[in-house]
């Protein structure tokens, strides 16, 4: 990357300190290479909002400048007017979004392989590790059925319907 190439925002790592609002508009407009006139208007416009302080002042943080830059390029570079910026950052927030959602879900799938259905009839998973056990009211039912059992360790009651390993 050159020295005055904008770096784009996947090109920038982030940390936890990256979030904190502790720029005042002057310095970020430094930071960014643009006038603070330019981030007032950008904030008018909902492309880059900072947060406030207090008296209503702007703090911007170094994922905002990066925002900024990223804002730049598209404009300078892309040549994309800004109502088409504000649709592509928000596209971007959204496939953020969507990929932190993915991601979660995909840990619950790792996390247990045995289904069940909870008393008000939803599907739950079982955590890898917890042990279906019958209800001592059921231990008369037809055991191959699998009725009355409760998945240890949860508040609501629910039926087993597959185990996978158990012959079927």
């Amino acid at each position: 990357m050159a020295r005055n190439e904008a770096p784009t925002g996947s090109q920038i790592p982030f940390n936890a300190y990256d979030d904190a609002p502790v720029l005042a508009i002057s310095q970020a407009a430094a930071l960014a290479g643009m006038h603070p006139q330019t981030l007032r208007q950008y904030d008018r416009l909902g492309l880059v909002t900072p947060r406030r302080t207090m008296g209503r002042g702007r703090r911007y943080s170094q994922r905002d400048v990066a925002k900024l830059l990223e804002v730049q390029r598209l404009s300078q570079e892309e040549g994309i007017n800004l109502a088409g910026i504000r649709r592509i950052l928000a596209l971007e927030e959204q496939v953020s979004r969507l990929e932190a959602r993915l991601a979660a879900l995909a840990t619950q799938l790792e996390g247990g392989r045995v289904f069940a259905a909870g008393v008000s009839g939803d599907v739950v998973m079982v955590p890898r590790g917890r042990r279906v056990r019958r209800t001592t009211a059921d231990r008369g039912a037809d055991p191959g059925r699998g009725s009355g059992q409760v998945v240890e360790g949860t508040e609501a009651r629910a039926l087993v319907l597959w185990r996978p390993g158990r012959g079927s």
